[in-house]
């Protein structure tokens, strides 16, 4: 009789690292840094909350390689201009009780924070809502040692892995989708220039960190838009980074762009990319994480069980319920409450979460969740405010960019 892999198994990953469970908290941009790409106590207080709940894995979401293409003005900045001082201390909490803490090391691209960017993809874009330049070739062959300067300063701060993010509609992902990237050079075209800046950035980090710092991936399953990256394309992907020296395929899906709307701002049940899985264990033998949609204990345990992934990746839920992880061994709370929100606007209900987080990193979270107008209203003004700090602590480097 097969051996059914349960959520509370080790798992090995190729570099040597071992897990010591299945549950990861997955990326989110927390948006807690505090407006100089710098970890705030609240950021420190939340990642050791995670740490304490039980989670194997916890990824910080969206740290920058510069400060030029931030997706949020509260995303860190992870470079020979930071205070590694103050990385470690976020290092050090955030990988107590066994758990290891990973950069996910961004870029955004289109999508970067205009307030406080001149926004850059693949190709020109002027769409309602979005605007942007074409990326030069120059800055092209220049990205992936940026990707390892911030890998190898993750590595000396004391974190314990990174993970290269190209999912959700930010740069490396609008490089794989045929919509965005009109490019005639070999970074565009066929799947396999598309892929090109992503295969580019694993190989430079992986000469960056060694051999035994665990490096993973985050690619999308889709990005759910019509002419966009398929899922066809993304097996194409996931077959290539077998290949590489990847230790990790994080699997999500979805995009960020204007209008689209995001796959976990639904209301179906989860988790939600689960059948594209199935279809990329049969083309990689890495090990391969799920993000997105998983609600109940049930979800987590099927999906691993089933041999189609490795690690359920877990982000709103444990916005909820930060000690998930340990209640779910414990045979308590099998499933956090989710809020429901009727007519919310787009990007309201990522700000109500985001909101939430900075409770939870201040002690502050009540058992009765917040209104969600007022959550984004604080999150704007959030924004505007570190936007302020941002361009006077980073003066001519973050704007003013041709």
């Amino acid at each position: 009789m097969q051996h059914r892999v349960t959520l509370f198994e080790p798992l090995q990953l190729p570099c040597g690292l071992t897990l010591k469970n299945r549950i990861a908290k997955s990326a989110m941009s927390d948006s807690l840094g505090d407006g100089t790409g710098h970890p705030t106590a609240e950021q420190i207080r939340l990642y050791q909350r995670w740490a304490a709940g039980g989670l194997a894995l916890s990824i910080i979401g969206e740290v920058q390689l510069t400060a030029d293409y931030a997706e949020n003005p509260g995303n860190l900045v992870l470079n020979e201009a930071s205070d590694l001082v103050r990385f470690r201390k976020l290092a050090r909490h955030g990988s107590e009780n066994g758990t290891t803490l990973w950069l996910q090391l961004g870029h955004g691209g289109a999508l970067a924070y205009a307030p406080t960017s001149n926004p850059k993809g693949p190709s020109a874009l002027n769409l309602p809502g979005l605007l942007c330049a074409e990326i030069t070739l120059e800055e092209m062959r220049q990205l992936p040692s940026e990707f390892a300067r911030t890998a190898w300063f993750a590595q000396q701060a004391g974190f314990g892995g990174v993970q290269i993010h190209a999912a959700h509609g930010f740069l490396l992902s609008q490089f794989l989708s045929p919509l965005f990237n009109k490019r005639s050079d070999e970074y565009g075209g066929a799947i396999s220039n598309r892929m090109r800046p992503l295969l580019e950035a694993i190989e430079a980090t992986r000469a960056a960190v060694g051999p035994e710092f665990p490096l993973a991936v985050k690619l999308n399953s889709s990005d759910q838009l019509e002419g966009g990256f398929d899922e066809e394309d993304a097996l194409k992907v996931v077959a290539e980074l077998d290949r590489s020296s990847v230790d990790l395929i994080d699997i999500s899906g979805g995009t960020y762009f204007p209008g689209a709307k995001s796959a976990s701002d639904g209301t179906g049940h989860g988790p939600y990319f689960l059948e594209f899985a199935k279809r990329a264990r049969a083309v990689t033998t890495k090990p391969l994480m799920l993000t997105g949609g998983f609600k109940t204990r049930a979800q987590a345990e099927d999906a691993v069980a089933s041999g189609a992934i490795d690690i359920v990746g877990l982000a709103r839920a444990l916005v909820l319920e930060p000690s998930l992880p340990d209640l779910w061994k414990a045979d308590r709370k099998l499933e956090p409450f989710f809020p429901r929100f009727s007519d919310a606007p787009e990007g309201g209900i990522t700000a109500w979460y985001t909101m939430r987080l900075n409770e939870l990193g201040a002690d502050k979270e009540t058992p009765v969740f917040g209104e969600l107008r007022q959550a984004i209203r604080h999150y704007e003004a959030r924004n505007k405010s570190r936007a302020k700090i941002w361009l006077r602590h980073f003066a001519s480097d973050a704007v003013g960019q041709t």
